[in-house]
């Protein structure tokens, strides 16, 4: 027989726990949920005294939140799958080497996708880390799109450009990406990350600048030659980042 893989299910919402726990029943018989918990406390609890393979875990409870539970607890070698109403966690998430990130209403074909990722016998323990800029991994990006979730390596994107209520990631090897949020939301995310809006249309990751073009707000040129407009409001603020930006490079 296949071994069952320990799972434990964390939310405060008693619903989700019901809806879970009745798809993981029918749809993964491989699945084998071992207890459940509506608090931080009590999934603290359960995680050390169990000792899952597989955790199911919501981000918001009312005495706290998922990342306190993993980073309270001994027991340490499981993966986790978080579920969360908002994108806004997504990137910290990954930060805790998420295996997936299921957005509430959860759906069957997600949770399968996040399944088929899943191998017991990686034995993975959750990584730790404090700030994502100090990641001894490369830090990835979640983007909601129309299809549903891709996942994009932060480094590698080159610039993100608003399209109406739409983003377009432009990739370093020419791909793109449209996410299904504004640019507000990504600059307030990659702002910490050496990440600029220079216009209303325009955020650039600094590390592809190659030229800066004087002008009354003047102009950007990236890798790959993308001339691209600083707005006037923004070049003061501009020039003080690229220049704590080549100082941190020293």
């Amino acid at each position: 027989m296949p071994t069952k893989i320990k799972t434990l299910l964390l939310d405060d919402d008693r619903q989700i726990l019901i809806l879970l726990s009745h798809l993981l029943e029918k749809q993964f018989p491989n699945i084998q949920v071992i207890g459940q918990a509506q608090t931080v406390e009590q999934s603290i609890e359960l995680i050390d005294s169990l000792q899952p393979d597989l955790i199911f875990l919501d981000i918001e409870f009312p005495d706290g939140d998922g990342f306190k539970i993993l980073d309270s607890v001994t027991h340490t070698k499981f993966q986790t799958i978080f579920i969360s109403s908002h994108d806004q966690f997504a990137m910290k998430a990954f930060e805790y080497s998420a295996l997936h990130y299921l957005k509430k209403p959860i759906d069957a074909s997600e949770v399968s996708e996040a399944l088929c990722r899943l191998s017991v016998n990686e034995d993975r323990e959750i990584q730790k880390i404090p700030s994502i800029q100090h990641s001894n991994k490369e830090p990835k990006l979640i983007i909601p799109t129309t299809e549903g979730l891709d996942i994009i390596k932060i480094q590698d994107i080159k610039r993100c450009e608003a399209s109406d209520v739409y983003t377009i990631f432009h990739m370093v090897d020419g791909t793109k990406y449209m996410a299904s949020k504004s640019l507000n939301n990504y600059e307030k995310l990659l702002g910490d990350l050496h990440f600029f809006r220079i216009h209303s249309k325009h955020l650039i990751n600094m590390r592809y600048i190659v030229q800066y073009i004087k002008g009354k707000g003047g102009y950007v040129v990236l890798a790959q030659g993308d001339e691209l407009e600083v707005s006037v409001r923004k070049k003061m603020d501009f020039m003080n980042q690229l220049k704590d930006y080549a100082r941190s490079l020293n």
